[in-house]
C-alpha cells in the first residue's frame, strides 16, 4: 500500500514560516517567566536528537516502555482487536510503533505530528516494513482536534501516544489534549497512552541532563530552529541547559539560561534577558498510577487496563472513550 497523500492542516505564511510557531515564541518570550512549548523542539533535527536521546543510558522511559510492549504486546492486541486505524499523536517510533503495528494487524496508520520533514521521514521507513498497510500521514497540531480522513472515519479508532509525552503538559492543558484526543477519535475509540511514574529525584536528573550532553543540544537546538526559522539572532553561546526538579508540581523542568546579559531580536521584536533569566522549554510531569488515572478520565477516558514494570518505572494505560452524559 506505501505512503497515501499526506493531509496538511498546519497554517504557513507567505514566506513559509509557521504562524502558530511564530506566535507562541513571540508571546512566551514576552512574558515575565519566558517558556517556549516544548512542541516546537520537534523540527527535523530535534526530532532526530530525541530518537538519540531515547538511547541514552540514563533514558529509561524508551526501553521500560518499549519492554511493556513487548511482553504485554500480545495481550494488548487481544483487548483491542484487529482492524483498527491507528493514529499515533507523533511521528512514529521506530522502535514502539513497529512493535504494536505488527501485533494489532490495524486497517491504517496515521500518524499526526507538526513536523512535515520528520514526519514524510518517519513514515517512509515504516512504508518499507509495512508494504501492505495503509500509510496516511497528518500535518498538523495535535494539541487541537484533527478532523481525520474520509477514508478512515468508518473504522474503528485506536489513539496511540506513547513515550509520557502526557507529561510535557501542566494538568489543565493535558486535560484539554485528552478531550481534543477524544473529539479527533471519536465514539467507541481507544487510547494507549504511556505515562511516566514519580520515582527517585537522582534518577530523574541524569535522565534530563545526561552525560553525553545529548539532552542540551537538543533543549539548544530551540535557539538555532527559532533564529532560522524567525530571523532571530539569539548568541546560542550564552546560554546553557539546565535540568531541575519542582516538587510542588511533580516533574523535571528544562530551562535554557542565560549566562550573561543578553539583547536579542526575533521576527523583528526586541528582547532582553539578564543574566540567570531562563527560557523555560519543557516540563516532564510524573505521576503515581492513581493521579494517571484521573488524569485520564478528566481528560474523556475511561482506563480500562494497564500495564507497568517489575521497579515500577513506567505505565502503560488502554482506555475506552467516555460515554458523554448531562449528569453525574
Amino acid at each position: 500500500m506505501g505512503v497515501h497523500a499526506e493531509l496538511k492542516l498546519v497554517e504557513h505564511d507567505k514566506d513559509g514560516v509557521d504562524l502558530s510557531f511564530r506566535t507562541d515564541v513571540l508571546r512566551g518570550l514576552a512574558e515575565r517567566q519566558k517558556a517556549i512549548p516544548a512542541r516546537w523542539f520537534y523540527d527535523l533535527t530535534g526530532s532526530e536528537l530525541f530518537e538519540d536521546i531515547t538511547r541514552l543510558p540514563e533514558y529509561y522511559p524508551t526501553r521500560v516502555e518499549t519492554r511493556l510492549l513487548e511482553a504485554y504486546g500480545a495481550e494488548i492486541a487481544r483487548l483491542v482487536g484487529p482492524h483498527r486505524a491507528v493514529v499515533e499523536f507523533g511521528s512514529g517510533s521506530s522502535v514502539k510503533t513497529p512493535l504494536l503495528l505488527r501485533e494489532i494487524n490495524p486497517a491504517a496508520y496515521l500518524p499526526l505530528d507538526i513536523s512535515g520533514e520528520f514526519l514524510r521521514q518517519s513514515c517512509q521507513e515504516l512504508a518499507a516494513k509495512f508494504p501492505e498497510l495503509p500509510i496516511i500521514p497528518v500535518e498538523a497540531n495535535f494539541m487541537r482536534a484533527v478532523e481525520l480522513p474520509a477514508s478512515v472515519r468508518h473504522l474503528g479508532m485506536l489513539g496511540f501516544f506513547p513515550g509520557s509525552t502526557i507529561g510535557n503538559m501542566v494538568p489543565p492543558t493535558a486535560v484539554d489534549l485528552l478531550r481534543s484526543m477524544r473529539d479527533t477519535l471519536g465514539d467507541g475509540s481507544q487510547l494507549l497512552i504511556g505515562i511516566d511514574r514519580v520515582k527517585d529525584i537522582g534518577r530523574l536528573i541524569a535522565a534530563y541532563d545526561d552525560s553525553q550532553g545529548i539532552t542540551a543540544r537538543f533543549n539548544l537546538n530551540l535557539i538555532d530552529r527559532i533564529n532560522r526559522e524567525l530571523d532571530g539572532d539569539i548568541p546560542r553561546k550564552r546560554f546553557r541547559h539546565m535540568a531541575r526538579w519542582n516538587d510542588i508540581w511533580s516533574r523535571i523542568e528544562m530551562h535554557l539560561e542565560a549566562l550573561e546579559d543578553t539583547a536579542f531580536t526575533v521576527a523583528g521584536r526586541d528582547f532582553f534577558m539578564r543574566r540567570g533569566e531562563t527560557i523555560h522549554t519543557e516540563n516532564s510531569h510524573k505521576y503515581t498510577p492513581n493521579q494517571a488515572r484521573l488524569l485520564l478520565q478528566a481528560g474523556g477516558w475511561t482506563p480500562a487496563w494497564q500495564w507497568t514494570d517489575a521497579a515500577e518505572d513506567f505505565l502503560i494505560v488502554l482506555a475506552d472513550a467516555s460515554e458523554f452524559r448531562s449528569a453525574p
